[in-house]
């Protein structure tokens, strides 16, 4: 499902659109893709514009969902999270060389990641050179990184890689005194939902 008239269902909302006021956000789960657009300065509802059950965060699925919402006619500012950028910005996904669309980035000089910080900017995104598949979907200077939903999908993957025997592990179960063994057996720290991950970090109580 995808709206086709964004100008409409803002009118209809009694919401002027205002396009350099609202960011669109795509993000996907398990079961669904899933398109909304966000005001910036938090002062309207999200407003759903896009949703497709069991369709996956590809370049093949996102592309049609952008035409489908005229995204070339608006030209909204985009967020999302890294694998959303990558898609948009057709960067290879997996365990590439190049894989951030603002620098040069190598992933593979392990030995300089902890030393070099400051590394060249690239300069295009020509399609068949440092990772770039396809031509982009959208222009980089409107990709916004939305800090929060990127840190909560890395401390996802940093508790997923923890040894659950181990005494950190075990320090963080502590912190959640009403977690049983059968939740964290069951990934409750691994959550594949962001904003699932916040709330359980927000409500459950904290010893000290």
């Amino acid at each position: 499902m995808f709206c086709y008239d964004v100008d409409g269902l803002m009118n209809a909302l009694g919401i002027k659109h205002d396009l350099q006021e609202w960011r669109l956000f795509i993000d996907s789960s398990k079961l669904s893709l899933k398109a909304m657009l966000l005001h910036n300065g938090n002062q309207h509802p999200s407003i759903p514009v896009g949703h497709d059950v069991h369709m996956k965060e590809t370049y093949e699925n996102l592309k049609p969902l952008l035409n489908k919402l005229e995204y070339t006619k608006y030209g909204w500012h985009f967020c999302g999270d890294l694998k959303a950028v990558s898609l948009l910005m057709r960067l290879q996904l997996g365990c590439t060389k190049y894989c951030c669309f603002l620098c040069e980035w190598d992933s593979r000089a392990k030995t300089l990641h902890c030393l070099k910080s400051d590394w060249p900017q690239r300069k295009s995104l020509k399609v068949g050179l440092k990772n770039v598949q396809h031509p982009a979907l959208a222009e980089w200077h409107k990709i916004l990184l939305p800090t929060l939903h990127i840190k909560l999908c890395l401390m996802k993957n940093f508790v997923k890689a923890m040894d659950r025997t181990g005494s950190a592990f075990k320090y963080l179960a502590e912190k959640f005194l009403r977690l049983s063994e059968a939740k964290i057996k069951e990934g409750i720290f691994g959550s594949s939902d962001p904003q699932a991950l916040q709330r359980r970090y927000v409500q459950q109580p904290t010893s000290g």
